[in-house]
């Protein structure tokens, strides 16, 4: 454990913010931690911090057999599959992990948070860059896949199963297949502190509602204009998705 230790701090070469600092950061954000120590024994998104540091290591100086190996063991051992050339920030907290997928060219800001089931994938064959970039504070909701090389602004926040296509800017929120903005703060949250994304508003069901909404005013204008008309009397509450 020691020598793996001090493998992934070489990886890590001139940074001031190692292994602790992130499980720190993961312990702080999770209200189900129960001290960093737990972090660091139990939380399979942590371990697979640790694997990725190694394989990142290794790919850099170009032993890419020997990150690969290392990546897929890491796979097998957390669930969690993230290419050896993934760039991953400081405070990353994968929560749970199970079934997220990081490509190659894919990018990670600081203090990130990423649920289950999450994909930053790939599109075209090129060789190029090919993945998303994520900006820092970003959260990533249950289920969303982000495909291509989009940016998601910082402190963004991506709504769960969301499927997004396009870049997203700074301090949006995202729902939706295809994921479209439906929030701006006009004041920066750290969203991915705050992990409500349970709480998004889904943009079909606001859509209806409007519609709903404008067909209950041009009922109330014919009800003013033609008295005798007969109208139901559902109003736009009563439309729920």
């Amino acid at each position: 454990m020691s020598s793996g230790f001090g493998l992934l701090y070489c990886a890590e070469t001139g940074s001031n913010m190692g292994l602790w600092k992130d499980a720190k950061q993961i312990a702080k954000r999770d209200p189900a931690a129960r001290g960093v120590l737990s972090v660091m024994l139990l939380y399979p998104g942590f371990h697979a911090l640790i694997f990725h540091r190694v394989s990142h290591f290794f790919y850099k100086i170009h032993l890419y057999g020997l990150a690969r190996w290392n990546s897929q063991f890491g796979r097998s051992c957390t669930g969690i599959e993230i290419h050896p050339g993934a760039k991953i920030g400081h405070g990353l907290f994968i929560d749970h992990g199970m079934g997220i997928v990081v490509g190659e060219t894919a990018e990670i800001g600081d203090n990130c948070t990423i649920y289950h089931g999450v994909t930053l994938g790939g599109t075209g064959h090129g060789k190029g860059k090919r993945h998303p970039t994520l900006g820092n504070d970003v959260l990533i909701g249950a289920g969303a896949k982000i495909l291509g090389p989009v940016t998601i602004g910082d402190n963004a926040r991506i709504g769960a199963n969301a499927v997004v296509l396009h870049d997203v800017p700074a301090d949006a929120t995202v729902v939706g297949v295809p994921g479209k903005v439906v929030r701006m703060q006009g004041q920066p949250v750290n969203h991915a502190d705050e992990l409500d994304h349970p709480t998004v508003e889904d943009p079909l069901e606001s859509e209806i509602r409007r519609l709903a909404r404008h067909v209950e005013a041009l009922e109330a204008a014919v009800k003013h204009q033609h008295p005798e008309t007969e109208l139901p009397e559902d109003t736009a509450d009563d439309y729920v998705i």
